[in-house]
């Protein structure tokens, strides 16, 4: 599964004014709780247990929050970039701008790592995340995460 794939063009959100962690999360569960028409409080309840096992804040301004859900079918994911960065508690403790959510369902198996590699590779490049914070909107953003890596 490509990054293109996991993020649709609807799923790219640009300029997200949050204070900190507690309220993008909250925000990430109600976007996402709208989309799959799952309950809000399931979906932030999963996210905030995973956080407990310890930040998704992967370095370099990107957090990664991801959760398994009984209820979810199928993989979900949105990609945001937040106005102003936010403490995130990140392994390199700077704070975040970009986040991507993922949301798997809970029988995923080695899937669920192996779309967390996806997504989480390209982001290892100090030249792409330039890029996508540089990107003039949400469209282009998309063309950015959905190009091929390489």
């Amino acid at each position: 599964m490509t990054i293109g794939e996991l993020i649709g063009t609807n799923q790219v959100i640009v300029g997200l004014r949050v204070g900190d962690k507690t309220q993008l999360l909250q925000d990430l569960a109600r976007r996402a709780s709208a989309v799959l028409s799952l309950d809000q409080r399931l979906i932030l309840d999963a996210m905030q247990a995973r956080e407990s096992l310890g930040s998704t804040g992967l370095g370099k301004g990107f957090a990664l929050p991801h959760a398994r859900l009984d209820a979810l079918s199928r993989f979900f994911a949105l990609f945001v970039r937040l106005t102003r960065p936010i403490d995130f508690a990140s392994i390199d403790g700077l704070p975040v701008d970009l986040v991507i959510l993922l949301l798997t369902p809970a029988n995923a198996g080695n899937q669920h790592l192996a779309t967390l590699a996806t997504l989480s590779r390209p982001l290892r490049s100090e030249a792409f995340m330039r890029h996508l914070r540089q990107a003039p909107d949400a469209k282009a953003l998309h063309e950015l995460l959905a190009k091929p890596a390489g």
